[in-house]
């Protein structure tokens, strides 16, 4: 069963095309029964972050992965043209190696990140409880798992606090300098904003506002941090207490507009307010960056400020590499043997119903007072002559033919002692 990987991520398309073609948590169950439902898919697993959409698929022979675009197109109501120029596909080996760079965190935004591996375990998961995995990409996602855990255990890829999240709180040091004094307003409650409200406490952040959809999570997050939460219908009450915005949630459609914010700038007589939308789509209206006073920065801003932080990972990234190396042949080795279970059950059912016939009527014969050793001894050799003729047949005809590598096969295969040799 071919393999296929069909997606977009931050090198290849910019974040007003990646926010189209994702898969929010309350699709992706529906999104999946569609895309194995249709021709030659027969296993899937989408991948949906701020930063890629990827489908998995494992599929029939002679699939040649175009129509999964096609449907990634088609459910989102796009045309292929407006999209297709964005789109990578790998097959077999390229997109093994493709998913354990990704788990590993070697595709990503920052170097080495650690919330891809636990999205790529959710993405499974979900694929999973749908009914959409079967045997190829089940071993796929666990041999996945397992190099990415090997990753971070023998290198030292994540041990430097690089992040969008530590790039954000970075930036915000930049621009204000002292933090003791400001207030953050942090939107969603998800891990990058978690990580964000961690970095702000540790950098000495004044005063933490959560606002969230569910008012009961925001709690939990602005508890550990000593701040408070807000539903997300309030947001306009408080954005002009925040001189730091850090926003990251799944919303389909923007959660603050240029209204809003221009509101909020009055109330603060135009103190200027520091704004990190990470979430992909958007969740602040890219008019926003227009107004004065407002510094508004996207995922896709936030790359210069991540290079700055990725030269020790540089070397962890290479050995990285070696590893994904090795541990891709080796999920390859293991697919190309599939390829022979049908042939070697083929051939010990073959062998298997001439060892019945042969025995049956064995046991007939000694039934009726044939002397057992002339019995066995006529089992054994029509047995092995049985066995024997069509190989050797063919072999004869290999060696007529000068067909050396079938010979050498052959000798491979069956452990043939050499001419002259001695096993």
């Amino acid at each position: 069963m071919p393999l296929i990987i069909i997606g977009l991520n931050h090198k290849t398309a910019p974040v007003e095309i990646r926010e189209r073609l994702t898969f929010g948590p309350d699709i992706i169950a529906g999104a999946l029964r569609a895309l194995t439902r249709c021709e030659g898919v027969q296993e899937a697993v989408i991948l949906s972050t701020c930063n890629r959409t990827e489908v998995y698929c494992g599929v029939a022979c002679d699939y040649d992965g175009e129509q999964v675009g096609d449907w990634i197109c088609a459910f989102h109501g796009l045309t292929p043209e407006s999209i297709t120029p964005y789109l990578y596909r790998h097959h077999g080996r390229a997109a093994v190696e493709h998913l354990l760079r990704v788990a590993g965190g070697l595709d990503s935004l920052v170097l080495g990140e650690p919330q891809i591996l636990g999205q790529v375990k959710t993405a499974y998961q979900t694929a999973n409880d749908c009914g959409a995995t079967g045997k190829l990409l089940g071993r796929l996602f666990q041999h996945t798992f397992s190099v990415a855990k090997q990753i971070r255990t023998d290198t030292n890829i994540g041990r430097s606090p690089v992040s969008v999240a530590f790039a954000a709180v970075s930036l915000a040091r930049q621009i204000f300098n002292n933090l003791s004094t400001l207030t953050a307003l942090l939107i969603g409650a998800g891990e990058t904003v978690e990580l964000a409200a961690r970095h702000l406490a540790q950098q000495g952040i004044g005063r933490i506002i959560v606002a969230n959809r569910t008012l009961e999570r925001a709690h939990q997050l602005a508890a550990q941090f000593g701040g408070y939460a807000i539903a997300l219908p309030e947001l306009a009450s408080h954005l002009a207490e925040a001189d730091i915005v850090i926003s990251s949630t799944a919303s389909p459609l923007p959660v603050l507009g240029k209204g809003t914010v221009e509101s909020a700038l009055k109330k603060r007589r135009h103190r200027p307010i520091f704004m990190v939308d990470i979430a992909v789509p958007r969740d602040i209206e890219a008019e926003v960056g227009t107004l004065d006073d407002v510094y508004l920065y996207t995922v896709d801003d936030l790359e210069e400020v991540i290079q700055e932080n990725l030269r020790s990972r540089q070397e962890a990234a290479e050995q990285a590499h070696e590893i994904i190396e090795l541990h891709s042949e080796e999920f390859m080795g293991w697919l190309r043997s599939l390829d022979a279970v049908d042939l070697i059950q083929g051939f010990r059912r073959h062998a298997e119903r001439q060892r019945d016939e042969l025995l049956e009527r064995s046991l007939r014969q000694l039934r009726s007072g044939k002397p057992p050793e002339e019995v066995l001894t006529v089992l054994a050799n029509t047995l092995t002559n049985k066995l024997l003729h069509a190989p050797s047949t063919q072999l004869r005809k290999a060696c007529s033919a000068g067909r050396g590598d079938l010979l050498q096969a052959a000798n491979t295969l069956f452990q043939i002692q050499e001419r002259g040799g001695r096993r």
